[in-house]
């Protein structure tokens, strides 16, 4: 994969078009001063893993005043089905074909006897040519700031002090970890997912910054494996009706929210901060997200529908909601308009900003939204393809996209070996749901809506054409 300082193409959004109908320093001038900029991303944690979304299993008293407080996107995505490449998507601005980071390790995982496609190989790491959000807003006078995990330092990658953090710190409650350090393990009774450890190193980079604009992006461990909470949650838990050490986990996640929250109160800062909740990616098999398809690595809208609350005062009305589709590709135009800040020179990015949507003042200028996968995981995800599930995948090469409340699937081991469109619909190679309709992706309507899945089809396709996107090839022979 040739790899570019800028992250560009022509299916990218145009500046104006990223910017929404808002100038570059119309959001800065409100106050007088660029907003402080919050980001807290959690690991695994579901689209129904929140009480404000309807979990009864999991109780998140603080998520919910923060939701009350600010705005919440009930249509929000992560831009991959899992950690690193939805990272990558965040922190790039771009898209997976821009920066060939697909997967956790390998493109490869399952059973190769079944693999009937040689899949695109995985980039270990973003690259250190990719601009990235936090030297973009360096560059622009912020002081940046990494708490957690960062899961983008394989051997093609980089740290986070070389991607425009000032600053990286990494802990599971017990100590800091080496800057990188990719590792999920125990921790300490009283903190054991690092949540409050994190937290409070983000209040004290936010404390030591607090005269001057600043980015905190603190990615959280939690909810990741292994699962743990503090006692204290888990007798809440039980006591709010059950839900075990998935539903104390989500507890401490969301009592170190409220810790951070008391410190920009305490600090002056909560007035002028665009602060940010969401999740890298859909839940793991341990929290079925039904009604939602599908969990955490495979491209149904369990494995990719995220919890996205934004609150920012003054600018976000509380109790605000949004259905327009987003993606997490859209939050690094977003700071930057927020910011008053332009685009790196020469970058196009993939994503939108949403401030058009928070002032509640426009609609944004895109129709669609897409996701690629050439390759394979293993374990199957609830509710998946029956013959994915049958040989041992969540997930086979696979794009998507979205436009409007329609959902289209394209299965490339079906699309390059079954006969493509002249196959269709037998060879099953594109699934067709309306999500307004059906949210669980029951009702295959392929079939049933020519017109439409040919539409969609075609958006695909030239969206693929035009990023050039890296596709699985046919296999020469089958491994054992």
């Amino acid at each position: 994969m040739q790899q570019r300082r800028f992250l560009a193409g022509s299916v990218a959004v145009c500046l104006a078009a990223a910017w929404g109908m808002t100038g570059p320093r119309e959001a800065a001038a409100e106050t007088g001063r660029p907003p402080t900029i919050v980001l807290i991303f959690a690991d695994d944690l579901g689209w129904k893993d929140v009480s404000y979304q309807g979990s009864r299993r999991c109780q998140t008293p603080v998520l919910d005043r923060l939701a009350a407080e600010g705005m919440v996107f009930t249509d929000a995505y992560a831009t991959a089905g899992n950690c690193a490449p939805s990272r990558a998507c965040l922190l790039s601005g771009g898209y997976t074909p821009r920066h060939g980071v697909y997967a956790v390790g390998r493109t490869d995982r399952g059973p190769k006897k079944s693999q009937r496609l040689e899949p695109v190989p995985n980039r270990d790491g973003l690259a250190e040519e990719v601009v990235t959000l936090a030297e973009a807003l360096r560059a622009g006078g912020y002081a940046t700031g990494h708490f957690g995990k960062w899961h983008l330092a394989g051997k093609e990658g980089s740290l986070p002090t070389r991607q425009g953090f000032d600053e990286s710190f990494n802990s599971f409650g017990d100590g800091e970890l080496p800057e990188g350090l990719q590792t999920n393990r125990p921790g300490p009774p009283e903190d054991p997912k690092g949540v409050f450890a994190l937290t409070r190193a983000a209040c004290d980079f936010l404390e030591r910054h607090r005269d001057q604009p600043s980015f905190c992006y603190l990615a959280h461990h939690a909810i990741h494996t292994p699962l743990q909470a503090r006692p204290e949650s888990r007798a809440a838990a039980n006591v709010a009706g059950g839900g075990g050490m998935y539903a104390a986990c989500t507890r401490d996640l969301d009592d170190s929210v409220g810790l951070l929250l008391e410190r920009l109160d305490a600090l002056g800062l909560a007035e002028n901060t665009l602060l940010v909740f969401t999740s890298d990616n859909g839940a793991t098999q341990a929290s079925p997200q039904e009604p939602l398809r599908g969990s955490k690595g495979g491209y149904y809208e369990g494995g990719i529908r995220e919890p996205l609350i934004v609150r920012w005062p003054g600018v976000v009305a509380p109790g605000s909601r949004s259905s327009v589709p987003v993606t997490n590709l859209d939050l690094y135009p977003t700071f930057l308009a927020a910011a008053g800040l332009a685009p790196p020179e020469g970058a196009l990015l993939d994503g939108e900003s949403l401030l058009p949507l928070l002032r509640q003042q426009g609609a944004l200028a895109r129709e669609a939204i897409f996701w690629h996968f050439p390759g394979y995981l293993d374990r199957p995800v609830i509710r998946g393809r029956p013959r994915d599930v049958r040989d041992g995948f969540r997930t086979r090469p696979v794009s998507v996209i979205r436009k409007g409340d329609w959902k289209l699937h394209l299965f490339h081991e079906e699309w390059l070996l079954d006969g493509g469109r002249m196959g269709l619909p037998d060879n099953a190679a594109v699934e067709l749901y309306n999500l307004a309709r059906d949210i669980g992706e029951r009702e295959d309507l392929a079939a049933a809506e020519p017109a439409r899945r040919e539409a969609l089809l075609g958006d695909l396709l030239a969206w693929i054409d035009s990023v050039s996107a890296a596709m699985p090839t046919p296999r020469t022979r089958v491994s054992n």
